[in-house]
């Protein structure tokens, strides 16, 4: 105690140079396991950037930028995805309440409503209809009682078949021989046979496919107008099958006549969606007879009669 006392100031400095060379090592020893870590990590990211350059495509160079390219091209693909759905616009179901929830006599006086409406337009363009058509309506047309379960099906396909009905409306075809639609109610089964065929909607990662069946007659003109009126609605129209025949091969049918395809007033077949069709029937061309005088008639216009399938796509909502 007495050299520790004759020594203070010799003993205190040490004192402090001890602490001092801990605190250096315990520094060293954290700045040695920052940098070990620091360096394993800059291994990683070297071993990634590594694996990347050698794939294909790589994330390029510095003259070949693939990431931003790859950006670019992302936000095309989007863009084009926007523009490709102004032509998927959905139709709106009748009566459009904006859910699915549709009363009885909401949908009844709709209806009736809608038929009343397309059967003044079809008057207006010079349209002939069958007496007292329907629209493929006919079972529903007498009810104030509907299938709770279908409603809002039967609301969806009024609004698609009175879309579809203006396109021919629009087209001034010289008369509508029917629509067919799938049935979707109870209320179905007792209706004309006539309004209804054997196809079905089918669902896919993208969309509903409903199909309609229209039977109409008119004149080649009116024909490629009523393609380009599907062509260039802003609802998703695709039509699948074409068959053209002339229309005096055909005798005028009852109003609850059946012109499915596949009966002998339609003898080329509806297929569902993704079987495939079978080409359309090709009408030979009139041939040239000569007059006894004048001018020889080089084209002789006659009446058509046209039965396609056209599908409605209906996008679903993205998540």
């Amino acid at each position: 105690m007495a050299w520790i006392k004759r020594n203070l100031v010799f003993v205190i400095i040490g004192i402090l140079a001890i602490g001092l060379l801990g605190a250096a090592g315990y520094y060293n020893y954290k700045g040695w396991s920052n940098n070990t870590a620091k360096f394993n990590r800059l291994n990683e990211i070297y071993t990634s950037l590594r694996d990347l350059a050698t794939k294909k495509p790589s994330p390029g160079n510095d003259k070949v930028d693939n990431i931003k390219a790859a950006k670019e091209q992302e936000l095309q693909l989007r863009e084009w995805i926007q523009q490709a759905k102004n032509n998927f616009e959905p139709i709106a179901p009748i009566p459009d309440t904006g859910t699915n929830t549709v009363s009885s006599e909401a949908f009844a006086a709709a209806l009736r409503r809608t038929i009343d409406l397309m059967q003044h337009e079809a008057d207006t363009a010079s349209v002939t209809l069958p007496p007292r058509y329907s629209f493929s309506f006919e079972a529903q047309r007498v009810l104030v009682k509907f299938d709770p379960g279908s409603l809002g099906l039967l609301a969806q396909q009024l609004g698609e078949v009175k879309t579809i009905s203006e396109v021919l409306f629009a087209a001034r075809v010289n008369s509508m021989d029917g629509i067919q639609r799938v049935r979707v109610s109870s209320d179905d089964a007792g209706g004309s046979q006539a309004d209804y065929f054997e196809g079905h909607s089918v669902t896919n990662n993208l969309a509903v496919l409903t199909p309609y069946l229209v039977t109409f007659r008119s004149f080649s003109p009116e024909v490629g107008e009523v393609l380009a009126g599907f062509a260039t609605s802003p609802h998703g129209f695709i039509v699948k099958n074409l068959n053209v025949q002339p229309a005096g091969a055909f005798t005028a049918t009852s109003p609850g006549a059946q012109v499915m395809p596949g009966s002998p007033m339609n003898p080329q077949p509806w297929m569902p969606p993704g079987q495939g069709y079978p080409p359309p029937t090709a009408t030979p061309p009139p041939t040239a007879t000569p007059g006894r005088g004048g001018l020889q008639t080089v084209l002789n216009e006659q009446l058509l009669r046209v039965t396609l399938v056209v599908e409605i796509v209906k996008l679903l909502p993205t998540k």
